[in-house]
């Protein structure tokens, strides 16, 4: 079973080789794996988005995805978003994932539209428990951004001596 730690293991492998997945160096070998990842994703992003529309919006949302588009700085994006009616009224984006390779990016990444902070309801061990994913998610894009504050060799498990 894959982990959000995995995918960073592989994030980090990438900036300490200087590769992308499967040894991809050039960056037009890089955004075509990215056309790849963003195909990929597609049905999971979507089924998210499906799941806070029927869970949160009542089925009230409109799931739309833009496919992967240039920036005009060179990058790439995709976009999946899930609009409704009283958000649009209320003239704020929708609820987003975002996909990008920015044009001086070594590899793609995701983010969403607004994430900063997670609410924290918890009152029982079970709703406790239920945050396990989003707590992976939290410490898992910490650690991502703490290697941009410096490099990759301050995590041990990437650091070439750990392979």
């Amino acid at each position: 079973m894959s982990t959000v730690h995995d995918a960073l293991l592989r994030h980090f492998a990438d900036l300490r080789d200087g590769t992308h997945g499967d040894h991809a160096r050039s960056r037009a070998d890089k955004e075509a794996l990215f056309h790849r990842a963003v195909a990929l994703l597609d049905p999971h992003a979507r089924r998210a988005l499906a799941e806070a529309d029927a869970e949160l919006l009542l089925g009230e949302g409109l799931i739309e995805a833009t496919g992967v588009r240039r920036d005009p700085d060179g990058g790439l994006h995709a976009r999946w978003t899930l609009s409704w009616p009283r958000q649009r009224r209320a003239g704020i984006p929708p609820i987003t994932l975002h996909a990008f390779y920015g044009a001086g990016f070594h590899h793609p990444h995701l983010r969403g539209g607004t994430v900063g902070d997670w609410p924290l309801n918890v009152f029982t061990p079970g709703q406790a428990a239920a945050e396990l994913p989003t707590l992976r998610a939290i410490a898992a894009a910490d650690a991502h951004n703490l290697v941009f504050l410096r490099d990759y060799r301050i995590i041990p498990a990437s650091a070439p001596q750990a392979r």
